[in-house]
């Protein structure tokens, strides 16, 4: 687009989040380039300075970046940010990573409360600008696709409020080192910088630990993206979700989000699956997803699945039913998606992957015990008896995440050479947590392979005994 196009547009107002929003527009299918000019933009680049959203608000909309604890358009309260989208060979988009909102500093963030943090008072309303992502590129060429004027909705807030209380009182413990994004919904405390990196100095504690920063997660990103494809406009100002809801406004002012699920499961613990059908007036199943069905029924019987309601979708968490024989042990290993190939192919940082993504996010686990003194009749057929033993949430500890990341690493080796095959990846019979195989009868399946032509479905697993040392280190 032409130079004269930009220089002939009226101004937008400064202090309405509205002629900010309709001023970003014209972005949409250009670059920066495009819209400044050559020498704008190279010019600008040659001084050193960073960020794509720092470009687009000093060239595009004349407004002098600064590093104020305000929002970017402080008399507008609006706040904006860029963030990437990747184009999978279907021609589909995704979100390419979390949102990175500020550097925590350990030091200040403990004297401040969630009124008075940066998130909150910058955060609550952004300019969203996504583009196309292509390392190949300078950030001045990649093609702008959607605009979103994105108000985080009050029940949002309530959730990350929890999230950074959580974060701050896990800093004030001297304990900044074993942050872990798990530990939270939607806000996260994410790695920054590679390992080896320096530490940063931490209140309370002498052990030094890595550079984080307060991140709105790829999950909740995701359900971002999801809400403007869903508008079928590119160019969206949101107001409340259209999605499923498991818990309610005036509920999380009165107490946490896991305070308010395990409340509810807390009847009906030591009881089983008849009784509880029972109980919540719902047809016994002779479905192999019944535990399940019952555990999302207690959580919300509005809701159909409850993993893809609008907390857990943005929070990335996941409820995971599991079934104890009478002695403790676990039959089963603990299936979860299958490989992208293309992905982990494309990826070489193992912060900004989706296993990462996946095995740091939150579970929730309901557990069910077998009781042999008794089998339960279900639809006139004799069934074995669990009684719902336990329910906690959890996350993957430090430990654990870095020997993740050698599964990753293993994985990833294995896709980059084209080994994609059970007897190159970790296996079950190695003991070592976690292995890769197909999930049920999907070895006819098949998935793009980027190497070229198409190779076998195989997903990520924890192995039983893992699941079985989770449970011993959650005994209530």
């Amino acid at each position: 687009m032409p130079e004269s196009f930009f220089m002939n547009q009226q101004y937008y107002d400064k202090t309405s989040p509205k002629s900010i929003f309709e001023y970003a527009i014209p972005l949409l299918d250009h670059t920066l380039r495009e819209m400044v000019g050559d020498k704008a933009v190279e010019g600008y680049n040659m001084s050193g300075k960073g960020t794509l959203g720092q470009m687009v608000e000093e060239l595009y909309y004349h407004y002098k970046a600064n590093s104020n604890p305000t929002p970017d358009f402080e008399e507008a309260g609006v706040e904006l940010k860029t963030t990437g989208l990747k184009k999978l060979k279907d021609l589909s988009l995704q979100i390419k990573e979390r949102l990175v909102v500020d550097m925590i500093d350990y030091n200040k963030v403990v004297k401040e409360s969630f009124e008075m943090s940066l998130f909150y008072n910058k955060c609550r309303l952004m300019l969203l600008l996504f583009y196309l992502y292509d390392g190949r590129l300078e950030q001045y060429d990649r093609y702008f696709l959607f605009v979103a004027l994105w108000k985080i909705p009050e029940k949002d807030l309530l959730i990350i409020k929890h999230d950074y209380d959580v974060i701050i009182d896990k800093i004030k413990r001297g304990e900044a080192h074993l942050l872990s994004e798990g530990d939270t919904e939607y806000l996260g405390a994410c790695r920054k910088g590679q390992k080896g990196d320096s530490l940063r100095v931490q209140p309370n504690s002498p052990i030094g630990a890595p550079r984080r920063a307060f991140s709105l997660k790829t999950a909740y990103m995701r359900t971002v993206l999801q809400y403007i494809k869903d508008s079928g406009e590119r160019a969206v100002v949101n107001f409340d979700l259209p999605s499923e809801e498991v818990v309610s406004t005036t509920e999380l002012k009165e107490r946490s989000f896991e305070e308010i699920i395990l409340s509810r499961f807390a009847p009906f613990i030591g009881k089983d699956y008849k009784e509880i059908s029972a109980l919540l007036s719902r047809d016994e199943s002779s479905s192999k997803s019944k535990y399940f069905d019952i555990a999302n029924a207690i959580v919300s019987p509005d809701v159909s699945n409850v993993n893809l309601s609008e907390e857990f979708q943005k929070a990335g968490l996941t409820m995971k039913t599991i079934r104890l024989e009478e002695s403790g042990s676990i039959k089963q290993s603990m299936s979860f998606e299958n490989i992208d190939y293309e992905e982990v192919y494309d990826n070489d940082n193992w912060f900004d992957s989706r296993l990462y993504e996946l095995f740091t996010s939150r579970f929730l686990f309901v557990v069910y015990r077998r009781d042999s003194s008794r089998n339960i009749i279900i639809n006139g057929k004799e069934e074995k008896r669990y009684i719902l033993h336990k329910v906690f949430f959890w996350t993957m500890p430090t430990k654990d995440v870095d020997l993740a990341e050698e599964y990753w690493m293993n994985i990833r080796k294995c896709v980059l050479g084209n080994h994609i095959d059970p007897k190159y990846f970790w296996k079950l019979k190695d003991h070592r947590s976690f292995h890769v195989r197909p999930k049920g009868r999907v070895a006819e399946d098949l998935a793009y392979n980027p190497n070229g032509g198409f190779a076998k479905k195989y997903c990520y697993w924890f192995n039983s005994e893992y699941v079985k040392r989770i449970l011993e280190n959650n005994e209530q």
